[in-house]
């Protein structure tokens, strides 16, 4: 018992189980958003900013605030759309990624932030990217950004602890 930190239910569930996981797995998801957000906000300042050519952000009104609120559902969307179609297509996609060494990952990723452009137009605001190889460096530079943010500041995702 004292192998499971003296929880008797810990043996039948060594994973995630104590409050204090779940509130850092919880602060770990608020600050991978925020991360995302200032990645994507960084991102539109470096790849384009509004106007025809380039990847920028259009937000349901023009004040601050609502600039910020875009910036963070546009993240999420990212997240959601990353996580469930992105993991089906990037399964998919295995015999290109080993074709072209790793390098269909780019196309990926375009594809991806279309999907998300799609998402914000039916929205009627968020993400604009003037074409697809806008969207695939705005990815670039993103993935970039957000992983160099995630690795400074420890927000990785969990691995399991033995």
């Amino acid at each position: 018992m004292s192998r499971f930190g003296g929880c008797p239910i810990r043996a039948y569930f060594p994973g995630r189980l104590s409050v204090g996981d779940a509130k850092m797995d919880g602060m770990r998801m608020i600050l991978r958003i925020a991360v995302s957000s200032f990645a994507l906000w960084l991102t539109t300042l470096i790849v384009g900013g509004s106007g025809e050519h380039g990847f920028w952000i259009l937000a349901y009104e023009p004040t601050e605030q609502a600039h910020v609120v875009t910036l963070v559902l546009v993240a999420l969307a990212f997240g959601l759309v990353n996580a469930t179609l992105g993991k089906i297509v990037r399964f998919v996609s295995i015999p290109l990624y080993i074709i072209t060494f790793g390098l269909f990952a780019f196309i990926v990723n375009g594809l991806m932030v279309s999907v998300v452009v799609w998402l914000s137009n039916l929205a009627g605001f968020g993400l604009e990217v003037s074409g697809f190889w806008w969207g695939v460096l705005g990815a670039f530079v993103m993935s970039l950004l957000a992983g160099l943010m995630n690795s400074i500041l420890g927000t990785k995702k969990r691995k399991d602890r033995k």
